[in-house]
């Protein structure tokens, strides 16, 4: 269950694939982190009841501005110390040796994932035709912004993806300031000319009826703008509106606009965090000019690959003899998906120092794929023993009409937007 002030809402999971449809960019983001972030220990106010690999129930309570507590339900037990770290924070992540970082790099598969995992070779000569110096300086600074942004995020109760929201919001509400201005401006000049219009046009009738037509016509054309000035207002206040509803029930995320909604008052922590997320937006976009879609964890992770590379590049360039080892992207491209998830599956089973399995998020992967290769790789997740537990967000029809066929037998349960849905609920947010 995720509370923020008032409004809380909660998801119960399939113990092998729980696929939650009809849900956004932004929704998948924000739900991700929610996750993620119930097992780390940045998230006040998410509350979960999960189970060990061993069979044990847990439940994690994390009340805002209350003390965090673990407890084992079948004994009743307070068992908090045992995930404790060592400046007093509940941490299951941190319990089984995973770090925040590597939580969000390897517990969420995206279809950037999949292409990135799947002609690896290719990227790698990619990276190692970029200027080293400046390539690795731009993947040092976006992990420092990274990080910043998230210890800012921390440290005012927010999380990272609430920049975004705050974002939209107010640039929706500038657009407002602007059009509530320009029609303010406009009003009183067009009433001044209506007057003077209509005033002249008086007398001047009396002498010639088409001469009156000219002010007559000025005096008419201002009450025309001015509405349409009034109108344009009103579309940019809904804009606002809409921007708002957004971040709450409708998207899933009704506990966000609370949050948000406190950010928005503390003038300090919005522009903290805003200020965090502008320096990181700016990192990020340096990357993608350098490097593309490549995303930065896997670039730095396969950096002694691709120092070598560029090093063999290097020497041999003016011999004119390198030739490209990137995979043939076209033949057998499901059976190299079918292998990155498989890894990505096997990997997730034993996450953790001792063997841990933690559940895999994945983030609309199949997405940018030919519907053709949907099915067989739709299988092989359905198919699954049940660990890692899967949790699949997706706005692509495809997915989620193939998950309501899959749902009759039981095989995997769906989540799905309804007007009911836009009301805040109460209750238990299972992930056993």
């Amino acid at each position: 269950m995720i509370q923020a002030g008032s409004n809380s809402f909660s998801l119960e999971l399939h113990p092998r694939l729980t696929v939650i449809a009809g849900v956004g960019e932004l929704e998948r983001e924000g739900l991700i982190g929610e996750f993620i972030g119930a097992l780390g220990s940045s998230r006040n106010g998410v509350h979960a009841e999960l189970s060990q690999d061993d069979g044990r129930h847990l439940a994690v309570f994390r009340p805002a501005g209350g003390r965090h507590r673990v407890v084992d339900i079948s004994s009743a037990v307070d068992v908090s110390k045992e995930f404790t770290t060592e400046d007093g924070r509940i941490d299951l992540l941190a319990h089984a040796g995973v770090d925040r970082r590597r939580a969000r790099r390897r517990m969420r598969l995206s279809s950037d994932d999949l292409a990135t995992a799947s002609h690896g070779a290719h990227l790698v000569n990619e990276l190692a035709e970029q200027d080293q110096v400046k390539l690795w300086k731009a993947a040092e600074e976006f992990r420092r912004t990274d990080d910043e942004l998230q210890q800012v995020a921390d440290s005012v109760g927010s999380a990272p993806e609430d920049a975004a929201v705050i974002d939209r919001i107010e640039q929706r509400h500038q657009e407002w300031v602007h059009a509530q201005e320009r029609h303010d401006r406009f009003r009183h000049k067009s009433i001044v000319i209506a007057l003077s219009g209509a005033v002249s046009a008086i007398p001047i009738a009396f002498f010639s009826r088409i001469a009156a037509v000219g002010p007559l016509f000025l005096a008419s054309l201002s009450v025309l703008l001015s509405v349409m000035f009034r109108s344009a207002m009103a579309r940019a206040g809904r804009a606002e509106e809409e921007a708002l509803a957004e971040a709450g029930a409708q998207s899933y995320l009704g506990f966000h606009l609370q949050r948000v909604n406190g950010l928005l008052s503390s003038d300090a922590n919005r522009k903290k965090l805003m200020t965090a997320a502008e320096e990181h937006k700016k990192a990020m976009i340096e990357w993608k000019r350098m490097a593309g879609d490549i995303q930065v964890d896997w670039a730095l992770e396969h950096r002694e690959e691709v120092d070598a590379t560029a090093h063999v590049r290097k020497d041999i360039t003016a011999l004119g003899t390198l030739s490209s080892t990137a995979e043939d992207m076209d033949d057998d491209k499901a059976t190299d998906l079918a292998r990155v998830l498989v890894t990505r599956l096997s990997e997730m089973r034993n996450f953790g120092d001792a063997g841990e399995s933690f559940p895999l998020m994945l983030d609309d992967p199949f997405v940018e794929l030919d519907p053709g290769l949907k099915p067989s790789l739709l299988e092989l997740l359905g198919h699954g023993t049940g660990s890692p537990q899967l949790v699949f967000l997706t706005e692509d029809e495809d997915v989620a009409s193939w998950a309501r066929l899959e749902a009759l037998t039981g095989a995997l349960s769906i989540i799905e937007p309804s007007p009911e849905a836009a009301e805040p609920k109460k209750g238990p947010f299972v992930a056993a």
